[in-house]
């Protein structure tokens, strides 16, 4: 895109007057950041692709159930794992393992997880898709603070913490800071869908998830068992993150302050870092023994910056290799067949591959095309000879889902995503400032949100899912079916989303999901009331 066109373009989607009001980029920096971030190269020789087998992260067992709840508890602690082959890496984890382990649990059944935090650093958890009730949601200064931190002069010495003391608002949520554990409830009164959780403190999300701080959550429930669906085996959940490696094997990320007291990055990645290894559920560029039947893949995008175009190489002859039939809010309508799919940080795309379309002994590459070199491969499936029996199909019909209604809409709220005139990122022109609310719906409102942008922003709402309503003043796009929490805001592009606050009140957030651009204060709260 051309600086003339982007001119062109964004004066008709966001009009003249509110583009002339923003610091336009470059041509150059356009070109450049169209798609976001900047290449981090490891410092060790890197390993062959398609050596490593697919791992499956563990599913978290329950310490105790009861007639209305489970109970989990996670301890978060440094572990040193071999992520390269035949290499140590030392990483922040949940439960020692990187992804964490995976919570499984039931639609209409609550969750309740007790954190313990042995980190060197205070930490948040966000259930990413939860519809959670605003303590347990992770707001950004609700800090756990490691075991030990007893004081608040100790608290006050860890790193990062003082970066906060004495910011704007930092009061709002002085009471939700602890020590050692905390108790996070999660009610599970929403759909089946693939969800995560990751860390969310504020101004370190993105060093803390670059460094392990992830794992799966999925949510199931009747409507989803009832369906013919691939399961057990067949039902892979896989975590797609980019990351590089220091030479002595750590994780290497261009912290500002190598000590952490400080948030934000050296000068050139301020755009996003993106790394030179892509890893699937923690191991790089694995593979995995599938049988000629149906598998359905949890795609999750858990990078910091890093878009993907995935698609199948080999192609099946007649095409629509991936079929979607879930979002990041679960089960769409219908089935949506693809040739790729693009996915931008924290979206979540569930589709079914049929492999018995590949001929026995055929090996199918994961491919990204918007990677280059060792970038544009992701993983390999290596379709099996022997016979097998498949039960599983995609029927035609999925779910019912009733479309929010633009009639009933109370609120229009306008949310501008720019890159301020310094060294932040803005949401209408402001940097994050906790406890300044940019709205505040009804609980039981229905408002249209249109979000506006300058370059390339996954633009996640935090509480209740919501539904695209049109993409640059037309139809959504072929990736926007469902309900969603977090939509690819392109460069100068203008999307508009319907959602319903329901159930719970209190503050949340709006921000972007390129965890750079997160840190570096694109991010905003709301008030419902």
């Amino acid at each position: 895109m051309n600086r003339r066109r982007f001119l062109r373009l964004g004066a008709s989607v966001l009009g003249a007057g509110a583009l002339a009001a923003v610091a336009v980029p470059s041509a150059a920096l356009l070109l450049a950041e169209g798609r976001p971030g900047r290449l981090l190269d490891s410092d060790l020789p890197l390993p062959d692709a398609f050596q490593v087998p697919l791992p499956v992260p563990k599913t978290l067992a329950p310490v105790r159930t009861d007639a209305g709840a489970d109970y989990y508890e996670i301890t978060q602690q440094v572990a040193r794992l071999e992520i390269l082959p035949g290499v140590t890496t030392e990483a922040w984890t949940y439960g020692g393992t990187f992804p964490g382990p995976t919570i499984a649990a039931r639609s209409g059944r609550a969750v309740v997880v007790k954190h313990r935090n042995e980190l060197p650093v205070p930490s948040v958890v966000h259930l990413h898709g939860g519809h959670t009730p605003a303590d347990s949601d992770g707001y950004p200064t609700d800090l756990l603070m490691p075991v030990g931190s007893s004081s608040d002069h100790a608290a006050h010495a860890m790193p990062g913490v003082h970066a906060m003391n004495g910011m704007p608002g930092t009061e709002h949520a002085k009471g939700r800071t602890v020590t050692g554990e905390r108790t996070l409830t999660y009610p599970g009164l929403q759909r089946a869908a693939t969800l995560w959780y990751h860390d969310h403190r504020m101004g370190f999300t993105g060093p803390g998830v670059w460094r392990g701080l992830a794992g799966f959550h999925l949510l199931h429930d009747e409507e989803e068992a009832s369906l013919p669906l691939p399961r057990g085996d067949r039902d892979l959940p896989l975590m797609i993150a980019d990351r590089s490696f220091a030479g002595d094997g750590s994780f290497h990320y261009p912290s500002a302050d190598a000590t952490l007291a400080e948030p934000g990055v050296t000068d050139g990645y301020a755009n996003g870092v993106l790394g030179d290894v892509i890893l699937v559920n923690g191991a790089p560029w694995p593979r995995v023994d599938v049988d000629r039947a149906h598998y359905r893949l949890r795609l999750l995008n858990a990078s910091n910056a890093r878009l993907y175009r995935l698609e199948l190489d080999p192609q099946p002859s007649d095409g629509d290799a991936l079929v979607q039939i879930g979002s990041d809010g679960g089960l769409l309508a219908a089935p949506v067949a693809h040739d790729a799919i693009e996915i931008a940080p924290a979206e979540r795309f569930d589709v079914v591959v049929d492999f018995s379309r590949y001929a026995p002994g055929t090996q199918v590459r994961l491919m990204n095309r918007f990677g280059s070199g060792r970038t544009e491969e992701v993983m390999r499936f290596d379709v099996s000879s022997r016979a097998v029996t498949d039960d599983a199909r995609v029927p035609d019909t999925l779910s019912t889902i009733a479309g929010l209604d633009p009639k009933a809409v109370t609120v229009t709220r306008d949310f501008a995503f720019r890159r301020s005139r310094g060294d932040g990122w803005t949401i209408n022109g402001d940097l994050y400032e906790p406890g300044r609310d940019l709205a505040a719906p009804a609980l039981g409102a229905t408002e249209l949100w249109r979000f506006t942008s300058d370059l390339h922003h996954p633009v996640h709402l935090h509480l209740d899912q919501f539904q695209v309503h049109s993409r640059n003043g037309k139809e959504p796009g072929p990736y926007d079916a469902g309900w969603k929490d977090t939509v690819d805001l392109r460069p100068a592009e203008a999307v508009e989303v319907l959602v319903r606050f329901s159930d719970y009140a209190g503050t949340y957030m709006i921000h972007c999901h390129n965890l750079e651009h997160e840190d570096m204060a694109m991010m905003a709260d709301f008030t419902i009331s």
